[in-house]
């Protein structure tokens, strides 16, 4: 074989080989990307769930209105329920948004950009949500108590203030401990702490598509 023959022969074998990694790789990203849609499928249902929940106290606030209260403090609870059950929904479907903008076709950069910005949002959805109950609990039994007739405040102004006071010590309480727990020296903790509260679904996604990102590396 001839110097020519040769260099066609390896040149050949060479775009065979490049072929081969292309079809092996496009094969093993495809694969990643169909468990990452799948991984994400619980957290979608769990913005459904979320809807729903922020349903009821919209349909709550709307029983207290049908009653048309005319105490102030009566209808600053059902407000407040309302606004939480409207919040509770918008954050859902924001975080719905987020899932559905993913392109999986788009660079592995480009999706994981995009799952960082679904993390985010998840994680001020849940601190919006879960850290109103410090205090919302109490327009909630405001309010409960209000479309069965009653007036909570009326009858014990005191257990409403100590409701409210005990709300607002536990925020500035988890607020101290989340600054605490993400100081520089502690690292480690404000790392585990974030990751527990970007929730198991985006965490394994991002884990599947950190293994392309590496995979196209090598």
């Amino acid at each position: 074989m001839d110097p020519d023959e040769l260099k066609s022969a390896w040149q050949s074998l060479d775009r065979r080989l490049q072929q081969h990694n292309a079809i092996h790789l496009q094969l093993f990203r495809d694969s990643r990307l169909d468990k990452a849609r799948s991984r994400l499928r619980p957290l979608f249902w769990g913005q459904i769930a979320q809807i729903l929940f922020g349903l009821a106290f919209v349909l709550l606030a709307g029983v207290l209105w049908s009653r048309q209260p005319d105490a102030p403090h009566l209808v600053i609870a059902g407000v407040l329920v309302q606004l939480y059950g409207i919040v509770t929904i918008a954050l859902a479907g924001g975080t719905l948004g987020k899932i559905s903008a993913i392109d999986y076709a788009a660079p592995v950069l480009t999706i994981q950009k995009q799952l960082g910005a679904l993390r985010q949002f998840y994680m001020h959805n849940g601190m919006v949500i879960g850290l109103s109950w410090w205090v919302l609990w109490v327009p909630v039994i405001m309010v409960l108590a209000g479309v069965t007739g009653g007036d909570l405040y009326a009858r014990s102004p005191l257990t409403v203030w100590c409701g409210l006071g005990v709300g607002v010590l536990g925020l500035l309480a988890t607020w101290g401990f989340h600054r605490w727990a993400h100081h520089p020296s502690r690292a480690r903790l404000g790392q585990r702490l974030d990751d527990n509260a970007a929730g198991g679904s985006i965490r394994r996604t991002q884990s599947l598509v950190e293994e392309i990102a590496r995979f196209e590396q090598e």
